[in-house]
């Protein structure tokens, strides 16, 4: 095995990576709003009252995400990150004024899709490891899962009080603005890729698509957001009904847990990156991520209960989310890296739009019980194949090679 490097990261790095987690966080903000507030916003508009719609206005983002994700993600690596990314949150911001006009839930289902149809992802994490030293991939990688994570706390706040104070079109059309004042940010503070070699068509996209340990790690995004978005369709009537804390209040669960979360990631990340740990963090976390749902299914839904559930879920959540994409980065030939996090974020779009569907018709059809048990499951062959999975190890700067553990 070789030393991990203990060299720091240069200015321009942090400077790119900042500037990077903060275009997912604002972009991030603007989905995760709608979250604490939608499904009760969602009572008073034609059909709102069959949860499966309501689930399928929260996955109908994930939908087109997971349509275009790849596409985005070659063209990225054919053209360039940023123009890619300019024409996504474009695309991102019409469907946010689209969903903030529509009256009811077919319409607001078009806006989330049009808006899920800004997929970019894949460019901005592509350019984030263009910008970044091998060894410090992780970290930037934590960054930008963070800012989502923080981005997820503030809007458990806020959400209550912009919906008072401005209502759900309000919250749309604050998502496009949100999504256009990214568009400086990456102008100005973040650098252009550096060039890579290319190869012609799509052999890239193919090389990508055959790897084995890709493929594990797609799975694996896949099956974590599913189960994201499969739990809140049920957790803030859990906290509003079990709990007894009304939706006004959900913030004070939501926002300690994932602060909470940091703390405990950090010492996981230090682990996985410089102790060579990678392997026993990852698998762990996909462990606590089974103990969680199993917890929220059969171990207690009381206040308490419900802050330990969350908690947990966070830390194993956001230690996955920074740990993953950097495993693409690091698997993925780099005339490719487009293309590989473009079909990596295409199953994490999935995972998205079917967790909102199925967890809807499974809380509907099968009860609470149905959406926990199917999280295990698929959490469960997730963690089979993590268990045999093959870990790239940092590379010497000074070396070349890609070594497996």
């Amino acid at each position: 095995m070789l030393a991990p490097t203990h060299e720091s990261m240069s200015s321009g790095e942090r400077r790119s990576g900042a500037a990077l987690a903060f275009v997912f966080a604002l972009r991030m903000l603007g989905l995760f709003l709608i979250l604490p507030v939608f499904a009760v916003h969602a009572r008073g508009l034609p059909s709102g009252g069959d949860v499966a719609l309501v689930g399928m206005a929260l996955g109908a983002y994930g939908l087109t995400q997971a349509l275009l994700q790849i596409a985005y993600g070659v063209a990225s690596d054919r053209f360039g990150r940023k123009p890619v990314i300019f024409f996504g949150l474009a695309v991102f911001a019409a469907g946010s004024f689209v969903a903030a006009l529509s009256a009811d839930i077919p319409g607001v289902i078009l806006g989330r899709a049009l808006q899920g149809a800004g997929a970019i992802s894949a460019a901005v994490t592509a350019l984030a490891a263009d910008l970044t030293r091998e060894q410090h991939l992780t970290k930037v990688m934590a960054m930008i899962g963070s800012s989502i994570g923080l981005a997820f706390a503030v809007s458990m706040v806020a959400a209550p009080l912009l919906y008072a104070a401005i209502g759900m079109g309000g919250i749309f059309a604050l998502t496009g603005a949100l999504a256009l004042l990214a568009v400086p940010v990456v102008w100005k503070l973040v650098p252009a890729a550096p060039p890579v070699p290319r190869q012609p068509g799509w052999s890239g996209f193919a090389e990508v698509l055959r790897s084995g340990p890709l493929r594990r790690l797609n799975f694996g995004v896949f099956a974590l957001h599913f189960m994201q978005t499969a739990m809140w369709v049920l957790l803030p009537s859990a906290l509003t009904g079990r709990g007894g804390l009304p939706v006004g209040q959900h913030w004070k669960v939501y926002l300690p847990a994932v602060l909470l979360s940091f703390v405990v990631m950090v010492p996981a990340i230090i682990a996985a990156e410089k102790r060579g740990r990678m392997r026993q963090v990852f698998n762990a976390s996909i462990a606590l991520l089974i103990a969680v749902q199993a917890g929220f299914g059969w171990l207690g839904q009381s206040l308490p209960a419900l802050c330990l559930w969350l908690l947990l879920f966070f830390v194993a959540f956001n230690v996955l989310e920074a740990v993953q994409p950097s495993l693409i980065s690091r698997l993925a030939p780099p005339y490719a890296k487009g293309a590989a996090l473009g079909i990596y974020n295409t199953t994490q779009s999935l995972g998205l739009f079917l967790g909102g569907f199925a967890g809807g018709w499974l809380a509907r059809t099968g009860g609470e019980t149905a959406v926990w048990s199917a999280c295990i499951v698929l959490l469960l062959a997730w963690l089979a194949l993590g268990a045999s999975m093959q870990f790239p190890l940092l590379r010497n700067p000074r070396q070349s090679g890609q070594t497996l553990l």
